[in-house]
């Protein structure tokens, strides 16, 4: 279901939660096993969809394998509906998709959130107080199934572009990159599995910070043929914000915005200016207590998004990994995490992801840049009407449509149409 037309929620809006509150008892089993509170309930759902500035509709596409699943899992973890458990995955709906541990059909999941004042105060965009309403959908990595990256695209005003920070762009990602801007869908970037870099390749921070560097070119190079002057300058740069460094399998993850907020309130420095120094060709000696824009090839002189984002967080799981308590405490107050008795008790990589999670939840930079990257459908709409509608452009539906007016007459967009079980030439 597409959001862009209030009209429709309008109108359908008690077939939706009438269907929400009757879900089977199995689906409610698999989102919330635990039995843990939700953090919303259909009331809030239903209060949201009229903040058409407020929701944020996208898609989720990438390389099979690439761990864009997980990632949304945190998400859920976040808005309440699944508890943080390897062995529960919210996007997985289907049995055979559960065997095979991959995404076969897409799948579509609505969750809300309530930001802080802090988390918005940069946002400069169009709001109705801080609920937002996050229609998000899943859609396969496999090639077999690219019909069902198309279908989810058309239906939705942003995508999130997984990508494996160590394999780079692949087939997958390029395709779901052509598709995204073809609907003119302006797409951002997670560089996933960074706890490879760690766990499993031991990089250093400058080989590590080279092949972001490496990958993140490549994915910008991948969109030049497609680039859409209406979309304007959609590239990946995380000195912009729209690039998230994760690990989705241990659920932590950053962008340069939120270690820039870190670190401006403790020097003094503007946010800004830490933006823009964590990445590309800036240096910290940490003898001289000097930034500059080249490296003096001094021991002590560091690339700072190696000084200042990369080593951190080597120290801190390494530290867990060996077993090092008494390193660990004081890098805790440092960063100012807190466990409880049974936390302490943990070892190895669950106590890592443990602290990784209370550091920096994934959760965190990937709303914010949701929220600050993606167009409302009442943005959206003003430049994709002319994808969703193919009739002219300045009659009543169209204007509606372009105006997301909810007084606006009724319209679906179908994307995709299913087999009845029964009669498989009928669709629905």
């Amino acid at each position: 279901m597409h959001f862009w037309q209030s009209s429709l929620m309008t109108r359908l809006r008690e077939f939706v939660l009438e269907a929400f509150q009757k879900s089977s008892p199995p689906y409610k089993m698999a989102c919330n096993p635990s039995q843990q509170p939700i953090k919303f309930n259909v009331d809030d759902l239903h209060r949201v969809m009229d903040l058409k500035d407020n929701i944020c509709n996208m898609s989720v596409a990438g390389q099979l394998g690439h761990g864009k699943s997980t990632l949304i899992d945190s998400l859920a973890t976040a808005a309440g509906i699944i508890p943080c458990d390897d062995d529960v995955h919210m996007t997985y709906t289907r049995e055979d998709e559960a065997q095979r541990g991959m995404t076969i059909k897409s799948s579509g999941i609505s969750l809300y959130y309530k930001m802080t004042d802090v988390a918005l105060e940069a946002f400069k965009g169009e709001r109705n107080g801080n609920e937002y309403l996050i229609n998000l959908i899943d859609s396969p990595g496999h090639v077999d199934f690219s019909s069902e990256v198309t279908a989810a695209l058309c239906i939705t005003d942003g995508a999130l572009v997984v990508v494996d920070c160590i394999d780079g762009v692949c087939i997958q990602t390029r395709h779901a990159l052509r598709l995204a801007l073809g609907e003119r869908i302006p797409p951002v970037l997670a560089l996933n599995k960074m706890d490879r870099c760690f766990l499993e390749l031991k990089v250093d921070g400058e080989e590590a910070y080279q092949t972001f560097l490496r990958v993140i070119e490549n994915y910008n190079d991948d969109m030049k043929p497609f680039e859409d002057p209406v979309l304007g300058d959609v590239k990946a740069c995380p000195t912009k914000g729209n690039v998230v460094f994760s690990s989705g399998l241990h659920g932590w993850g950053f962008t340069l915005s939120n270690i820039a907020k870190i670190y401006g309130s403790i020097s003094g420095v503007d946010e800004s200016t830490w933006m823009r120094k964590l990445w590309g060709e800036n240096y910290y000696d940490s003898k001289t207590k000097a930034w500059t824009t080249k490296s003096t090839g001094s021991a002590t002189c560091t690339r700072r998004f190696v000084k200042f984002c990369y080593e951190p967080i080597k120290q801190v799981i390494e530290a867990c990994m060996n077993d090092q308590k008494d390193q660990l405490r004081g890098m805790l107050t440092q960063i100012g995490v807190t466990m409880n008795n049974e936390e302490e008790e943990l070892m190895g990589e669950a106590l890592m992801k443990c602290i990784m999670q209370k550091w920096l939840p994934i959760a965190t930079p990937l709303l914010e840049m949701m929220i600050f990257h993606f167009p409302s459908p009442q943005t959206a709409q003003r430049y994709r009407v002319e994808n969703l509608y193919k009739g002219p452009l300045d009659d009543p539906y169209a204007t509606a449509i372009r105006n997301c007016d909810p007084d606006g007459p009724l319209m679906l967009y179908v994307s995709k149409m299913i087999p009845t079980s029964d009669d498989k030439s009928r669709f629905c």
